[in-house]
């Protein structure tokens, strides 16, 4: 087999993030086992552009990154897209504990992580440990993630002020790969506002709705 790089770093690296040409007929090996990996990521390559697959216990991921590849190629098509919760939705009773926590931080910010039992197949909540909390500024400790349990959903809250993702928000994010949801206007009669988003590959993807079973579409 030749390698495709001669220094053990870099072929190291090529290793972990592969890119896989799809043949014009038939399936690929390689393709298929990375998309029945229970985690791994790589690109699959065909004549209709490129293809992020990104696989996690708890999300199946098959994204196209880039448009239709203008040269001629002896490939494949990529397929279509994929975005599917192995873990399925976070129970609703989750949400509801979230929104009375961050409600009693008012004015303050606060946030919460949901975790994913893999082999429980059970959904969990926990609250980090707070050093520091304004109304527009927080700062905590990441809780340690047990052995076999995934962290599927970053929420924090901006208090009574808007749902948005701010710059820090994004240099937070980017290097995650996770369900990141910002919480606001928790003041107000008609409930809060919540903006969602899917952090993969470095790349922040909008959702149609939030996680939670039960709830409404996203702003």
């Amino acid at each position: 087999m030749t390698l495709l790089a001669d220094d053990p770093t870099a072929a190291a690296v090529l290793a972990a993030m592969p890119c896989h040409p799809v043949p014009p007929t038939g399936h690929s090996l390689a393709i298929d086992a990375l998309r029945s990996a229970r985690a791994g990521h790589g690109f699959a390559i065909g004549h209709d552009g490129v293809m992020l697959i990104l696989r996690r216990p708890w999300l199946a991921l098959d994204l196209p990154v880039t448009p239709p590849i203008p040269a001629w190629l002896p490939y494949g098509s990529i397929g279509a897209m994929k975005a599917e919760l192995r873990c399925g939705l976070i129970p609703h009773r989750h949400l509801v504990s979230i929104l009375d926590h961050f409600r009693a931080a008012l004015p303050n910010e606060a946030a919460a992580f949901v975790l994913w039992n893999e082999s429980t197949q059970e959904f969990d909540v926990q609250f980090p440990v707070i050093d520091d909390a304004t109304p527009s500024r927080l700062v905590y400790r990441s809780p340690v993630q047990p052995p076999g349990c995934h962290l599927v959903c970053d929420v924090h809250s901006h208090g009574t002020a808007p749902a948005f993702f701010s710059t820090t928000d994004d240099a937070d994010d980017l290097h995650a790969t996770k369900i990141a949801t910002v919480v606001g206007h928790l003041d107000r009669p008609g409930g809060p506002v919540m903006v969602s988003r899917l952090c993969a590959g470095g790349m922040f993807l909008p959702l149609p709705r939030d996680p939670f079973s039960g709830g409404p579409d996203v702003a």
